[in-house]
């Protein structure tokens, strides 16, 4: 049982500092990535021809990719040459296996379920699911005001 739990911490310590490695690397790329956020090993953060901010204390788990260009906007539109802009705003978990499309701005303290396809932006403490994204609810503090 020892060995195992000493063989649990290394593989533990070897992931921190691989996922440092990774995030010096994106930021090597261009992308701005926040204080204590945590991005693992297996997401993709694609800025070929994009831009991607990331604020701080955001969670961005396994299998989620994040495209800040769209290689078929051309085709589509022949003025649009297909770049874009991520914005993860402060305190977000981005749940597995998420793909974020360009020109999305998920705001402040939201929850996106896994396997989310983001579409459109996701206002401030929204929590977000499927394909496509629709609200299910907000978390605490974060409601929207209601008009009368």
């Amino acid at each position: 049982m020892f060995i195992y739990t000493v063989f649990r911490k290394i593989i533990h310590h070897v992931g921190s500092y691989l996922r440092r490695i990774k995030k010096i690397y994106y930021k090597m790329c261009g992308i701005k990535i926040g204080q204590n956020t945590m991005i693992s090993l297996g997401a993709k953060l694609d800025v070929r021809r994009g831009e991607i901010i990331i604020g701080n204390n955001c969670t961005i788990t396994y299998g989620c990719i994040l495209l800040s260009h769209d290689a078929t906007a051309k085709s589509l539109h022949p003025g649009d040459n297909g770049a874009g802009k991520i914005i993860i705003e402060d305190d977000v978990f981005i749940g597995v296996g998420t793909i974020v499309m360009r020109n999305v701005r998920i705001g402040k303290g939201a929850i996106i379920g896994a396997g989310s396809v983001i579409t459109k932006d996701v206002p401030a403490g929204a929590i977000v699911i499927g394909n496509p994204q629709r609200i299910i609810g907000y978390r605490p503090g974060y409601e929207p005001i209601k008009k009368n």
